[in-house]
Parts: C-alpha cells; structure tokens; sequence
C-alpha cells in the first residue's frame, strides 16, 4: 500500500526467533514496519526453523516513521537486514540504485508458482524480466462509521452503505457527514443554528496528503469521477493535472470550511485514527491493514461500510500490496531467498491469514482473514466488496521520491488553502512529468 501502514510504536523493537538454535545456523535478518503483524511472522519463523535448522530468522519492528531512513542507512553502512518488507512506492528507487536481489533466477530455478498469488500483485513488483518483490499481502480502502452517532443522527447502516458522491454538492455522502457533524449544543451541520466554530463531532475527516497516491485521502473520490495517474506501470506520463483531480482537491479543501472536517493541520497533528477513537469525528477513511486497530481502541459501535459511488457510477479503490524483497549486500543471500520463498507461500500465509490482520496475497486466503475476523466480531466484508468494484495500482514510475516530494506539497497547498487545485497541480504535473523523462 502506498498509504502508510500504521503501527503502534516508531521505535525500535527487536524480537529474534531461535526455535533451538544451533550455534552453526546461519541468521536471517528481517524487519518489518507492522507491529499488529509481528505475532503471525514470528509464528512464520519459527515454522520455518523446524524445517530449515540450519538457519534462524531475527525478526526486527521499526515503525514506519523511522522505517526507510533507517533502511537508508543500512545500505549506507552496510547493516541493513537481509531481508525486509516492501513497499510499491519505494521499490523502484531501491532496483534502480541496485539495492536489492533480482528473485527471477530464484523464481526459475525452484519453479516457484507465481499464478498461486491474485491477479497482478506477483507482476507489478517486476520489471523488464526482473523480479525484485514477493508478495506478501494485498488491500483495498473502505469508510469505518461510529455507529452510535449515526443512529443518533438518524442515519440507518443501509444509508452508509449507499452512499453516492460527486465534487459538486458532495452527494448524499456530504449530507450524511453534515448530519454527522454535532456542535457543542448539540446543532448538526444541517442545522442553521450550527456553530462551527464550536464542533463537538466533526463528519469526517481526511487523513493527510496522501502523497503522490492519495491511497486512503482522495485517489478513491479522484478516481470514481473518471482521474487516472498514469495509462499503465512505468509509463512516461502523469495525468495529476486532470481537472477531475482538481475538482476533487477542491472539494475536499471545503469540508473544514463548512465545518465538517478538521483543520488539515489539526487533524494532520492529532492523526485521523486518534480523532475516531475519541469520538472527535464520526467517519474515517482506512485500508483493511486496520481492521485491528480500530477493534483494539474504539470503544463504541463502529462498521466498516463500502467507499460512496462516484459520478462514475462505480466505487473505486486503489489495490495495492506490500512485498518482501532481499538486500544486495546480504552475505547470506541463499538462505534468505530460503525465507523469501517460504513467507510468499501458503503454510506462511495461512498462518498470516489465521491472524486476521490482513489479508495474504495467495488465492482464497482472504475469505479465511474474513472468518477470522468474524469469529471475533469484525465484519470486514466491505473490504471485499471494494476489490470487487473498480480497482486501480498506485502510481509507479522513475525517480518516485522526487516526484512524491512535487505532488505532495502540490497537494498540501491546495488542501491548506494557499493554492487552487487547478494551478497547483498542472505546475505540479509537468515537474513530475520531466522527472519520469529525466
């Protein structure tokens, strides 16, 4: 996903696996930015000792705020671990600066079986004929509702599950948010009585800028009004200047003048999933990579509920999927390819999948996520009915750090107010354009 998985520390937390080591095993070392996943990979590792004795996987939590400088640092150094969790966003840097593992020779020698996994998370981490990604687990994006508000506010579950969208009036979705909205009299936004300068509960709330995706912020409402990124993978051209992306910055940049939404700089500060757990606003927008957060710490009623219907006529959601990829400078490059291929596998992923974290990249494995999750009173079948509706890749191209950089201050300044979308993005686009030439 290039939304940023979340975690429950940025620090540092190393766990080394030694189902009874031997003092000759070779060590495998892996990190991970998703503390919620540790507990399944742990079990992954240890599994995978009892098989391979000769070799033990260190496991190390680094949460995503630290995560790729301290990777970038590794390679610096010369301590990066051997093997760590990718990121589509990121993985094109890392091959074109060569710092990890081309698997095709692996996947060709041991006839790994690439068709196990869904459709197109195994080739989008590829390129001319290079293989520099395993994956590991797939997600799409859906809306979780505090329940008690809604019924409070007359809003049914069949209403949140219906609802459309569109940048003019925001469709029923902006009116369902209004209602949403409470001030501190207890007035909706509906209400001409309704102070937003005094909100008790806000509607909804965008997340962030989302980068150069927009993966859990706006690409969903972009792209359910007709935007694309770019015509495929790797292609030499962005559309971030397409007026449907602009209408779309737009509206979203009107919600907190309305009084509906945060401040983006508020809600930047106090972070979107904070805000819902304490009842500061109503709905939120997340990945299925979430799921258990929200059971952990809201304390209320909640739903997952499918993303509004674009002018389109479809949901749409970007499908997105994390991957594992090895270090170059690995000293043990065979035996992590050992590891690589054991966690893209089905024993692997169907432990992965038990946990009801999220949901693995192999075939079938997501329904068995669903089960596990229900047995624990989680419904997250909108996740499913998301990647059934219209879905899209997240954008992947050269020079992806310096083009993420140019959208997403392009982005934050329409979202801040300092800039209309339509200006800030066709300047925006064609700096990004020149990279991707460059």
């Amino acid at each position: 996903m290039l939304k940023k998985r979340v975690v429950l520390t940025s620090a540092m937390m190393a766990v080394a696996v030694l189902a009874s080591a031997s003092a000759s095993a070779v060590d495998v070392r892996y990190v991970l930015w998703d503390a919620n996943q540790m507990p399944a990979y742990q079990q992954c590792a240890v599994d995978f000792h009892k098989k391979n004795p000769d070799i033990d996987i260190k496991i190390s939590q680094v949460g995503w705020a630290d995560y790729w400088s301290t990777l970038s640092t590794g390679f610096v150094s010369g301590t990066a671990p051997d093997v760590f969790t990718d990121h589509l966003s990121k993985f094109t840097e890392f091959a074109k600066s060569g710092q990890i593992v081309d698997l095709a020779p692996y996947v060709k020698r041991d006839g790994f079986d690439s068709a196990a996994f869904e459709p197109n998370l195994y080739e989008i981490w590829g390129r001319d004929g290079k293989q520099y990604g395993m994956p590991k687990d797939w997600d799409t994006i859906a809306m979780i509702v505090n329940l008690d508000a809604a019924k409070k506010a007359g809003v049914s579950l069949a209403d949140l599950q219906s609802m459309t969208w569109n940048p003019r009036d925001g469709g029923s979705f902006e009116q369902i948010i209004k209602k949403l909205t409470v001030d501190t009299h207890g007035a909706n936004a509906l209400d001409p009585k309704f102070d937003k300068s005094k909100v008790a509960m806000y509607g909804y709330q965008n997340a962030s800028n989302g980068d150069m995706s927009g993966q859990t912020q706006w690409s969903f409402f972009a792209v359910s009004d007709g935007f694309r990124f770019q015509d495929k993978p790797w292609a030499p051209r962005y559309y971030y200047d397409d007026p449907k992306l602009a209408e779309t910055l737009n509206w979203m940049a009107s919600l907190p003048r309305q009084g509906v939404s945060a401040s983006y700089e508020d809600a930047k500060a106090l972070g979107v999933d904070a805000m819902f757990a304490a009842r500061r606003v109503a709905i939120v927008t997340e990945g299925s990579w979430m799921i258990n957060y929200f059971k952990q710490n809201a304390h209320f009623d909640t739903a997952w509920v499918p993303l509004p219907v674009g002018p389109s006529g479809s949901r749409a959601t970007m499908f997105n999927g994390l991957g594992d990829s090895i270090w170059t400078g690995s000293k043990v490059k065979d035996q992590a390819w050992k590891w690589v291929k054991y966690l893209g596998s089905s024993d692997c992923q169907s432990v992965v999948a038990a946990r009801g974290v999220v949901f693995p990249a192999i075939k079938g494995m997501a329904q068995k996520a669903v089960e596990a999750q229900k047995a624990r009173g989680i419904d997250s079948s909108a996740f499913l009915t998301m990647a059934k509706s219209r879905t899209f890749l997240p954008p992947i191209g050269d020079n992806g750090a310096e083009v993420n950089e140019v959208i997403t201050n392009a982005v934050e300044s329409v979202l801040i107010g300092k800039a209309g979308a339509a200006d800030a993005m066709k300047t925006a686009n064609a700096k990004a354009n020149q990279l991707v030439k460059d």
